[in-house]
């Protein structure tokens, strides 16, 4: 399946900047006792979030660069470094390119920390509330910044893992529109349009192949 970089920032840009939170059906799924075991550690980590890189000159340039093309969204500096950092950590903490889910989350919720759906996917990550108890304890609230990325990136590993590595397939899953080519494009759209960035040590090795 071809990705269309100019088609997919349109349209990513036209649902996302307008603050739409795009969430489809994702399906609640019956998870083996190993896998929820898996999922129930993983969003149960209680670790201070901390930018991961090799040296704080490349930690420093990436979240001066970020913060700057957030700041219409976040006009606060303190509370983009805060976002900023959380996103780099839980998405380098699940293998993931913490551009790719910045890219995500401008689709899913246009970064609106209170968006919920049509179908109630809930937070910047869009996280439906059936992952809560499937996976986590019910103190876990959905709009708490950490916990919503935390399960979001959680959430996508597993997907990822599921489709054995294909982007493409992983995203469809994450929006509930398997096989469907718009939203899996949005996403990468977004990524590569406004989150694009010089690849480094700990994204290299967190960055996903897109299979189409």
């Amino acid at each position: 399946m071809r990705f269309d970089l100019g088609r997919a920032w349109v349209l990513g840009a036209a649902l996302a900047w307008a603050g739409y939170a795009c969430a489809g059906a994702q399906l609640e799924e019956q998870l083996s006792a190993s896998v929820q075991a898996s999922l129930q550690r993983a969003v149960a980590d209680n670790a201070a979030p901390r930018l991961v890189f090799d040296n704080p000159t490349d930690a420093n340039a990436w979240i001066a660069d970020m913060s700057r093309r957030l700041e219409k969204r976040m006009p606060d500096p303190e509370v983009r470094r805060q976002f900023l950092t959380s996103v780099h950590y839980e998405a380098t903490r699940a293998g993931l390119d913490p551009q790719l889910v910045l890219g995500l989350i401008q689709v899913e919720s246009g970064f609106r920390k209170y968006a919920v759906s049509s179908v109630g996917a809930r937070g910047f990550m869009q996280v439906m509330p059936f992952w809560v108890r499937s996976i986590g304890t019910s103190e876990h609230n959905l709009f708490h910044l950490r916990t919503n990325l935390r399960y979001g990136c959680t959430i996508l590993r597993h997907y990822l893992d599921l489709e054995k590595g294909n982007l493409f397939r992983a995203l469809g899953r994450y929006n509930g529109s398997l096989g469907k080519p718009e939203y899996p494009n949005m996403v990468l759209g977004a990524w590569k349009r406004f989150w694009n960035y010089p690849v480094t040590t700990a994204s290299a090795e967190a960055a996903p192949a897109i299979k189409g």
